[in-house]
């Protein structure tokens, strides 16, 4: 059995007996009247069945009594015509083998067999409303339930009750299994050597989509299919626009210069920030900054293994950094105790996001952060298998109050990080990140 498969009998063992689940994948979207958006599937459905062509749903049938589960794939039917201009389909029958569903159809044929999946079915379950497809879903539901109703004379009902899909499949996806665990690895070892890459041909006077370039080159030879997210190259002061995106200002000696950027492979995200100088050599205020960022991750990765809060990552970030802004003078130590800046959270003028997110398929991956079974919603706790990003950072925009060595620079650190039984390991190891390591990759570039 397939790991695809083997999700999907997870999946079915969560679901009420002899429900049905519906998921479809993401649709494609045209950009002119001549081509489309390039192709990405829809991840949650990528998880139960490894299928990537468009216009395909999933139906799951729970075992009920002497009946046993069912997967069944519904997808584009082959067409050699189309073929030509598009390329392979698989069709249903190679898709059921290839895939190791129980029975595959035509997508075409999806109304009729939906209204005999659905005969006496006690629960439905569909995904609510995240994304096109799934509003996409919502009329197509209400014809196969009404096309269920109108049998009721022959003794035939209809499902009474219907579920949100998403939530279960989140905490799934939410634990990486050793496949998914590898694969992550290589996907954040190629985007390492990509900051690296970035790094070496980085000079005063280039412009930042000439460094973004050297990280796309880097993502493809590799096999990446793409970026993950927007790749943000960020120089001087755009470094603290948080979600910069222009990546089109030209270096100048003497700038720090952010990138946040990451490869998608096999379906699955990475996501690294590495700040460097574009001269090679970090001044001394920035050099300041940079090792407190670096202090204020190490912290957190301290905070990372099973058992501990998933707040405690950004608490312990949040106290070596607030510590840093009193002894670089960016906080009133006249003001503020560290325990008080921590409390006004005066530190959020320099440092206003989270410490990481999930990460897996999607950039920021699914599955709360917080446990809502629990009295009071308290911080989730880490288990063995959890993928998250840790990035603390530092963005000191200029003000009349603020020492002016310190204007206009913008740091963060973020690497992927595994959480693993005995504390973590890092994905992201292969992007050079403490001073040294950055100034020496860069200087041997120069001098080669």
């Amino acid at each position: 059995m397939n790991a695809y498969a083997l999700r999907r009998k997870r999946l079915l063992a969560l679901m009420e007996p002899g429900s049905v689940a519906v998921l479809a994948t993401a649709p494609e979207v045209p950009r002119n009247s001549d081509s489309d958006y390039p192709y990405r599937h829809d991840s949650h459905f990528y998880y139960l069945t490894g299928f990537t062509e468009p216009e395909a749903v999933l139906v799951l049938v729970a075992p009920h009594h002497d009946a046993p589960a069912q997967a069944i794939l519904f997808c584009r039917e082959k067409n050699a015509e189309r073929e030509i201009w598009e390329g392979y389909r698989h069709g249903p029958e190679a898709a059921r083998e290839a895939f190791g569903f129980d029975a595959a159809f035509p997508v075409a044929a999806l109304d009729v067999e939906m209204a005999r999946l659905l005969a006496n079915v006690p629960t439905l379950y569909a995904p609510h409303g995240r994304a096109a497809q799934h509003a996409q879903l919502e009329p197509q539901i209400k014809r196969w339930i009404d096309a269920v109703r109108a049998q009721s004379r022959t003794g035939v009902t209809a499902p009474e009750t219907q579920h949100n899909l998403l939530p279960l499949i989140d905490e799934m996806r939410l634990i990486k299994d050793e496949y998914e665990q590898a694969t992550m690895l290589r996907a954040a070892t190629i985007s390492g050597q990509a900051h690296a890459r970035a790094m070496r041909a980085s000079r005063p006077g280039m412009h930042e989509y000439e460094i973004e370039a050297e990280l796309l080159y880097e993502f493809r030879r590799n096999g990446a299919q793409a970026p993950a997210y927007n790749s943000i190259v960020a120089s001087g002061a755009n470094a603290c626009v948080l979600h910069y995106s222009a990546n089109n200002a030209q270096t100048r000696d003497g700038d720090l210069v952010l990138i946040d950027a990451g490869c998608e492979l096999d379906g699955y995200a990475s996501d690294i920030t590495r700040t460097y100088p574009v001269n090679g050599r970090f001044s001394a205020p920035q050099r300041a900054l940079y090792e407190l960022v670096l202090a204020a991750q190490a912290a957190a990765l301290q905070a990372i293994r099973p058992g501990q809060p998933y707040q405690a990552v950004h608490d312990a970030a949040v106290r070596v950094l607030a510590q840093g802004m009193l002894d670089l003078g960016l906080l009133d130590k006249a003001k503020y105790t560290v325990d008080e800046a921590v409390a006004a959270k005066a530190y959020t003028r320099f440092y206003m996001h989270g410490t990481g997110h999930w990460l897996g398929m999607d950039v920021h991956d699914v599955g709360l952060y917080r446990d809502v079974r629990t009295a009071g919603t308290p911080s989730r706790l880490l288990h063995a298998g959890m993928v998250l990003t840790v990035e603390p950072g530092i963005y000191v925009r200029a003000g009349e109050d603020v020492p002016r060595q310190y204007w206009d620079i913008g740091i963060r650190i973020e690497d992927d990080v595994l959480v693993t039984n005995d504390g973590y390991t890092i994905l992201s190891a292969a992007a050079p990140k403490t001073v040294d390591e950055i100034e020496q990759l860069m200087q041997q570039a120069r001098s080669a």
